[in-house]
């Protein structure tokens, strides 16, 4: 496979290591139900936290705060800055876990909106005053919402109550339903239809749904999800797929098809965790795979790599002692720079080829 790195007619800037978002983490878990949840989602922020803040190289996560929401929405951290900084953090983990499991309440229905509200406010508050004395990184915030409700209804009463508020600094907004033994019961005793297309359009944004499961393990799977190359500002890779390597018939055309693709981190490199390196490591320094890691997810503006396809291979017939680096995962790209109609036909071409390879039998010579 041939590859080069191109860049595009945009300007060229120096290379700059892609940061995740300020995250906003809203706890909404009402009594009793916080009882069963409260240690496991503590135990997997806390291995979560000790992993992002002591983390070599550039910072991956920029800020956080948390909010809690049971009978009233309050502010257990404001916004700081997650490198660095896990004794703050722990100490917010510790504050969780005092907080009261027992006993009973009438929640009341805006607690949830006014703590969306308060923590985009906080934001702003801090981007302003930040952004008089250095350049600001990062303009808008993703906000999670982890629920013991049934998550149908969480998404429905968000967009009720924030169909008036301005979200433009939202770049994200996600309900996130821990489901396990008495929630489930609780989440089948309460059936939700699913909202209109009417009722979704209420924010002007997508809010996602998801649900995990109330271990610790489940949790902080998706905790580390954070720390992974999202953005969508550019494509990483440009995959050039030639026709006369996958085609046997005498009609060939001259021009390759341009697969546009996205590239996921499967596996932080050991040479970023503490104690495994000193230091000084340096983004071309040979040791480990610090510069694999981040020189093919954070490119230049306007700069990708082109790799060109000259042959498919079967597997089996490649001896893994001749791979070397750590694995990405390739995705049809999601860049919010390309057209409707280029991103569904890109990602048609990237699953034909998928089915092509899946459903081949033969090896090209």
């Amino acid at each position: 496979m041939y590859h080069g790195r191109t860049t595009g007619k945009g300007p060229s800037t120096p290379m700059q290591i892609y940061q995740q978002p300020p995250r906003l983490l809203i706890v909404h878990i009402s009594l009793p139900s916080w009882a069963d949840i409260c240690s496991n989602l503590c135990e997997a922020l806390q291995n979560f936290f000790s992993l992002a803040c002591s983390l070599m190289g550039p910072s991956r996560m920029s800020l956080f705060s948390l909010y809690m929401v049971q009978n009233q929405h309050e502010c257990i951290l404001p916004f700081v800055q997650v490198k660095g900084n896990f004794a703050r953090l722990q100490a917010c983990i510790s504050e969780l876990r005092m907080l009261q499991r027992e006993g009973c309440f009438r929640p009341q229905g805006t607690s949830l909106q006014l703590a969306v509200e308060d923590g985009l406010q906080q934001f702003k508050q801090y981007s302003r005053h930040m952004a008089t004395g250095a350049a600001l990184t990062y303009t808008s915030l993703e906000i999670t919402v982890m629920t013991s409700q049934p998550g149908k209804e969480v998404v429905k009463q968000l967009e009720e109550g924030l169909k008036d508020t301005d979200l433009v600094r939202v770049r994200r907004l996600q309900v996130v339903e821990i489901t396990k033994g008495a929630l489930e019961c609780l989440d089948s005793a309460s059936p939700i239809e699913e909202p209109s297309n009417d009722e979704s359009s209420f924010l002007g944004t997508d809010i996602d749904l998801q649900t995990i499961d109330n271990d610790v393990v489940s949790m902080e799977i998706f905790f580390k999800a954070w720390l992974h190359n999202s953005g969508t500002d550019q494509e990483h890779v440009h995959l050039l797929l030639s026709s006369q390597s996958f085609s046997n018939t005498s009609r060939v055309r001259n021009d390759p098809m341009c697969l546009k693709c996205d590239l996921q981190e499967r596996l932080l490199s050991p040479s970023l965790l503490p104690g495994t390196a000193d230091g000084s490591l340096k983004m071309d320094d040979p040791k480990g795979d610090f510069s694999t890691l981040y020189q093919m997810t954070s490119q230049p503006s306007g700069s990708y790599y082109k790799l060109r396809v000259i042959k498919a291979l079967k597997s089996s017939g490649i001896c893994e002692s001749v791979i070397y680096g750590l694995p990405f995962i390739l995705r049809p790209t999601s860049c919010w720079q390309l057209d409707w109609d280029e991103l569904e036909t890109n990602q048609q071409h990237f699953h034909a080829l998928c089915h092509s390879l899946l459903v081949s039998i033969c090896v090209p010579r």
